[in-house]
């Protein structure tokens, strides 16, 4: 589950937002949209605890995030937020399983490989598991960021612009496997995305105004 109450951010005195307040439980998704500029990006790296609010609350799984020690909050993200951004990074000397084993390790747990291949497998990359990750197309490496934010069943899973690279056919299938996924683990999905193809996508949907 994922709460924010009042969240305000300002870069300076001419870039304020006061963005929604927003609650999604757990297998619950949103999508949360606006122009370029509005902020959508700013406010995922908020709920991400990536970027500390000027004031207002982020609750996850009952947690006021934001009241944690860095540290604390470092490992908190690990074990309980997924992230997907939308130019996504690996380690270019690790295979393509191996990054998804890496962040379980980051998160604290142990590599479980069955984990790894029931993923990569849903996302249609099982093939790939082997080869190294830069060697990936486009729209595979953004279906690997996938694979890797979800892979320590998250309790949130935060995504900015996941179907950027996509085609109409598996922009859809990645969404409907997404929120599929969630559900199975009852994780809570925010999809962030100025993506008009997504809307018909979700029930629940929150527009920043810049």
């Amino acid at each position: 589950m994922i709460v924010t109450k009042d969240v305000c951010f300002e870069y300076n005195a001419s870039h304020r937002w006061h963005f929604p307040d927003i609650r999604i439980d757990a297998g619950g998704s949103m999508l949360i949209s606006g122009l370029s500029g509005s902020g959508k990006t700013t406010f995922m790296h908020i709920l991400a605890g990536i970027l500390k609010p000027l004031s207002g609350k982020v609750f996850v799984n009952d947690t006021d995030i934001y009241r944690l020690s860095s540290g604390a909050l470092d490992k908190f993200r690990g074990r309980h937020i997924g992230l997907v951004f939308q130019t996504p990074h690996f380690i270019r000397s690790l295979s393509v399983a191996e990054n998804l084993g890496i962040a379980m390790k980051l998160a604290g747990n142990k590599v479980h490989t069955p984990r790894i291949q029931e993923l990569l497998t849903r996302l249609q990359l099982d093939q790939y598991a082997k080869s190294p990750a830069y060697k990936l197309s486009t729209g595979e490496r953004q279906r690997l960021s996938i694979a890797r934010a979800l892979v320590n069943s998250p309790a949130v899973l935060l995504a900015d612009e996941p179907t950027s690279s996509l085609d109409d056919l598996r922009s859809s299938r990645v969404i409907e496997l997404l929120k599929q996924l969630c559900v199975e683990q009852g994780s809570s999905l925010v999809i962030i995305s100025h993506d008009t193809r997504l809307k018909s996508h979700f029930a629940s949907q929150t527009i920043i105004h810049s």
